[in-house]
């Protein structure tokens, strides 16, 4: 079992830098009063209702309000479904209150990253909630970050990756309950050249989240003394892959790491095999490109395909059984690593809430409760890094296989709780 964490505790923060969001986007909760639909022009998840009966309160006083900004509609909108169902789960467990005050939720579509300013700016002004939780896209994460920090109002970020949000432009009033597009991929690096192969080609979406994914495994990968044969950054959304996945079959790789996900992902990995090249060059990449989300669709394609994420449907633990329990009893279907997200988000809501008992007035005093969360989670321990506010956490080596007649990610290695590793 590798010792990761020994590795990236010894390295230092960025100096502060920025990061452009670009062009291109990647990209609640059953409440003591009626849930808050999304504002106009945006859609209510499929199966969410836009408004829930009122729950008991377990003390008198105003509900604590929450903004929840997810993609309701587009390409990633299944992803902003299973947090929402997921966050939903948690809070039902608690009779949707906190430290003696319910919880109202106040939902909005993210849309692109102009799209999730201005909600995350309407949350705070108009709405005045006391803090915000979501965001899927590294551009828009990216977006609203000065607007969090310039105001002093708290964001915890559902799924978002992009590196420089917990580095150069880390911001005390902003955590994340994922990952960083850097802490869940670099140890593929060297694992893909011990057990994979040693000539790759890499590829993924051409935004924030596929470069740095990218990166990551670059850095470790060659390091280990593998040989990279190409990059390949097809433009985001994508639906016909073919010109590229021509020019991976004429380098002859003997795999190949990838980013995709959401629909992107479903089209890459079906073209990957129709194209031949999963017999000739393993399929390996970021969990996000072969997930419980993408599974049905990509079918049998996605066998044997090496990724890794910080969770699997498959992993042995009590907690993580007790989770996808009470997610397939409520939803009738399985969770996805969104839906840990979301689950884990409401978590960290709650027993920090509990901690100030319900007091959100005092902004520092939450954000150092938020801060001391700690607690076992479905995908393993689960922290905050003190400085950066990013998780620290297990990353899990998976291949895809069929178990007991259902196509799933079996767990292979684990390497264990992981921080994010910062230059200078």
């Amino acid at each position: 079992m590798n010792r990761v964490s020994q590795h990236v505790t010894r390295r230092q923060f960025l100096r502060a830098a920025s990061l452009a969001a670009g062009s291109a986007w990647l990209a609640s909760c059953a409440p003591t009063q009626p849930t808050t639909a999304p504002s106009a022009g945006a859609s209510k998840p499929a199966g969410q209702p836009t408004s829930a009966p009122a729950a008991a309160s377990s003390a008198g006083g105003n509900p604590i309000k929450i903004g929840f900004i997810q993609p309701y509609t587009g390409v990633y909108a299944l992803l902003g479904e299973n947090t929402t169902n997921g966050m939903q789960l948690y809070l039902d467990s608690v009779n949707n209150s906190a430290g003696g005050r319910g919880i109202t939720l106040i939902k909005e579509d993210e849309g692109t990253p102009d799209d999730a300013l201005r909600k995350a700016r309407k949350l705070i002004e108009q709405d005045q909630v006391d803090l915000v939780v979501g965001i899927v896209s590294s551009a828009s994460a990216l977006a609203v970050r000065d607007l969090f920090h310039e105001t002093k109002n708290i964001l915890i970020i559902t799924t978002a990756g992009a590196n420089d949000v917990t580095r150069g432009r880390r911001s005390p009033y902003i955590f994340r309950v994922s990952y960083n597009n850097y802490q869940i991929h670099f140890p593929m690096g060297e694992y893909c050249y011990k057990n994979v192969g040693r000539r790759f080609v890499v590829t993924g979406a051409d935004y924030a989240a596929g470069r740095e994914t990218v990166a990551a495994f670059k850095s470790t990968f060659v390091a280990a003394g593998g040989e990279l044969l190409g990059e390949i950054y097809p433009p985001f959304p994508n639906t016909d892959y073919a010109a590229y996945l021509t020019q991976i079959q004429q380098l002859r790789p003997d795999g190949t790491f990838s980013f995709y996900a959401g629909s992107d992902a479903v089209n890459f990995v079906k073209q990957y095999a129709e194209f031949g090249l999963k017999d000739t060059a393993r399929l390996c990449g970021s969990g996000f490109m072969i997930e419980e989300d993408t599974l049905p669709a990509q079918g049998t394609a996605a066998l044997r395909g090496l990724t890794a994420l910080h969770w699997a449907l498959t992993l042995d633990t009590p907690e993580n059984a007790r989770f996808v329990e009470a997610y397939r009893a409520k939803y009738n279907k399985d969770p996805d690593v969104y839906a840990l997200h979301g689950y884990d988000a409401g978590r960290v809501v709650v027993d920090a809430l509990n901690a100030v008992q319900g007091d959100t007035t005092n902004k520092e005093r939450l954000i150092e409760a938020i801060a001391s969360v700690k607690f076992a989670s479905a995908r393993g321990p689960f922290e905050f890094d003190p400085e950066s506010h990013n998780p620290i956490q297990n990353v899990y080596v998976r291949e895809t296989r069929e178990v007991n007649g259902k196509l799933t990610n079996v767990v292979l290695e684990t390497f264990p709780l992981v921080r994010d590793t910062i230059t200078t």
